[in-house]
């Protein structure tokens, strides 16, 4: 299900998600400039180089602070990022995309239900909002994955965020959405939020769960690290009522009619 539109209408204009997405899409359109072809010496490509540099590393974070990773501490060396810069991976991290679906797919869903959380908190608050969820995605997944050296990438885990947020503000909202059918034949319809969000929801505790069964060892599966998108989803929902803390009606629900 691809979300199109909501039933919620803004009363400011989001400029802070608007900034949001516009870094995403000039971030990843910095990425195509870079090579991808891997070195003779390195075996990693510029655009490998990047992800390792600015991507957030579990066993390069857990080794920071002193857990002690089951990794070989050569290749910490090697592949972590030098100094305190290691830090900011978890910032950095949320405006990385591994390809144009990647990209597109948060995007999409952050444009839909990022305006109306914005509108809730207010531009301040919804910028250090949507960090700190991305964050704790980060660190969800860091504590699931304590040993990887894979980067983990993308905005999923603070869209996951606005998506635990926009749930509690607004639990009678509706969407539009389209089911893809093979590639050039979608069908549309009409679903509560709260459906959609929870179907997204346990499909992300489905596969998170179901990747621990088949590997007994880490939350991520094909690429997907699915304990970011249940860690920021989690801390949206928890943390949201902080954020719009004397808000008053502007974090009332607003349905318009309309669409499918």
């Amino acid at each position: 299900m691809i979300p199109i539109s909501d039933s919620v209408r803004s009363r400011t204009t989001p400029y802070v998600n608007i900034t949001f997405i516009t870094l995403n899409i000039l971030v990843f359109l910095y990425q195509l400039t870079l090579n991808t072809f891997p070195e003779s010496r390195s075996f990693l490509s510029e655009l490998d180089v990047f992800f390792f540099d600015w991507g957030v590393i579990p066993a390069c974070l857990t080794d920071r602070f002193g857990f002690n990773p089951e990794t070989n501490p050569r290749a910490l060396a090697f592949l972590c990022p030098e100094g305190e810069r290691v830090l900011a991976t978890p910032f950095t991290s949320m405006f990385l995309h591994g390809g144009w679906l990647h990209l597109i797919g948060n995007m999409v869903f952050l444009w839909v239900f990022g305006d109306n959380v914005e509108d809730a908190m207010g531009h301040a608050r919804y910028v250090v909002f949507y960090l700190v969820v991305g964050v704790a995605a980060g660190a969800a997944h860091i504590f699931m994955n304590q040993n990887d050296i894979i980067p983990a990438i993308g905005a999923s885990g603070a869209v996951a965020g606005v998506l635990g947020a926009y749930l509690v503000l607004y639990p009678r909202a509706t969407v539009s959405a389209i089911l893809p059918i093979f590639i050039l034949f979608w069908i549309p319809f009409r679903v509560p939020a709260v459906l959609l969000i929870g179907f997204w929801f346990l499909l992300q505790l489905f596969s998170g769960f179901a990747a621990i069964a088949a590997t007994d060892v880490t939350g991520a599966s094909g690429g997907v690290a699915w304990f970011a998108h249940i860690g920021g989803f989690i801390a949206g929902l928890v943390l949201v009522r902080v954020f719009t803390v004397g808000r008053g009606r502007r974090g009332r629900l607003r349905v318009v009619s309309g669409g499918w």
